[in-house]
């Protein structure tokens, strides 16, 4: 089958090259499924590069221990283990696998049962690719993290990206009046997705307009968490899940380390959460899709092929939503 691989760490164009390598093996609780699409994110690029340094912990010291990215998969059921009660050969799945070892740059991945649910009916490969990751991220973030209700003020930072463009829609299903900071460029999008108020960073520091949320969501730039308290409610929830720096030892993890420090002497909760991958959550997104409540944003869509150009577009910070991968040469169903 083919394949993106990477042997070690480095730039999209030095390190990611299309092979012919073996079919994944069929384990017992395992599901072989035929890719149709991904979709690239962060996680990937991270470990591309393996920066932050401190991740290398767990990605490989010196050359990474996986071979094949992707995180997101759809795509169709080829072959269960013998353990597999929940599919079967022909069903249309999507999943999760960024905690399990990637892997769906690639025509077939072989991925746990537990991280994947049937696709959303109606929504193409290609669209169901870019839900996984990023909806995950929001939905748990707001629902389980932040406790988001109806009423609640809610600022996503970072409102057109890949994760927030569903933050705002998950926000907005959740009951809450949501404001999304963007760029000057992206501010009609963030509003058409349901956004009640957009600030536009270039020209307003949300931290100094006197607005105040009961929980933000910060996916990007690199505002402090004691600036971002600023913003908040005497209790409101900061949500520490992304955002933007130049540290190649620890990276974005420096605003972590500073929330945790701060946390016992604020009332204020100051949340670092890294999405869990599931079924369970996958097909609470299918129901927010499938009600209309939340649809996918993509940017561009990219063959298998050109997985690195769209690696090196997706780090330019610049994506208005999602980036797909299409392995198929038509994935539309």
């Amino acid at each position: 089958m083919k394949a993106i691989v990477q042997d070690r760490y480095g730039s999209p164009g030095g390190v990611l090259e299309l092979r012919e390598i073996d079919k994944p093996a069929l384990e017992d609780t395992a599901v072989l499924v035929r890719v149709h699409a991904s979709s690239v994110n962060p996680a990937d690029w991270h470990f591309m590069r393996g920066t932050p340094y401190i991740m290398r912990a767990q990605s490989g010291l010196r050359r990474p221990k996986a071979s094949v990215l992707g995180c997101d998969v759809a795509g169709q059921v080829e072959a269960v283990g013998r353990d597999v009660a929940t599919f079967q050969p022909g069903d249309e799945v999507f999943g999760d696998l960024c905690m399990r070892g990637f892997g769906a740059f690639a025509e077939y991945v072989s991925a746990p049962e537990d991280l994947l649910a049937l696709k959303p009916a109606g929504l193409s490969f290609e669209n169901a690719a870019a839900v996984p990751l990023a909806g995950g991220t929001a939905l748990q973030g707001l629902r389980d993290h932040g406790r988001v209700e109806p009423g609640h003020k809610v600022l996503i930072v970072g409102a057109s990206g890949g994760v927030g463009t569903f933050a705002v829609q998950v926000a907005k299903a959740l009951g809450a009046e949501v404001t999304g900071v963007c760029s000057t460029r992206n501010v009609d999008m963030v509003r058409s997705l349901g956004a009640d108020h957009v600030i536009d960073y270039t020209r307003e520091d949300f931290t100094e307009g006197g607005q105040r949320y009961d929980v933000i969501l910060q996916l990007a730039g690199t505002t402090s968490p004691s600036e971002c308290r600023r913003a908040l409610t005497p209790e409101g929830t900061l949500l520490l899940s992304s955002g933007e720096s130049d540290g190649r030892w620890i990276g974005p993890v420096d605003r972590v380390i500073k929330a945790l420090v701060l946390s016992p002497f604020v009332k204020q909760k100051l949340v670092s959460f890294t999405a869990k991958p599931g079924g369970e959550n996958l097909r609470s997104l299918s129901e927010l899709i499938e009600a209309g409540k939340v649809t996918p944003v993509i940017d561009r869509t990219y063959p298998l092929s050109e997985v690195p150009a769209a690696l090196e577009y997706l780090e330019e910070g610049h994506a208005q939503g999602k980036v797909v991968i299409g392995v198929l040469p038509s994935t539309a169903h």
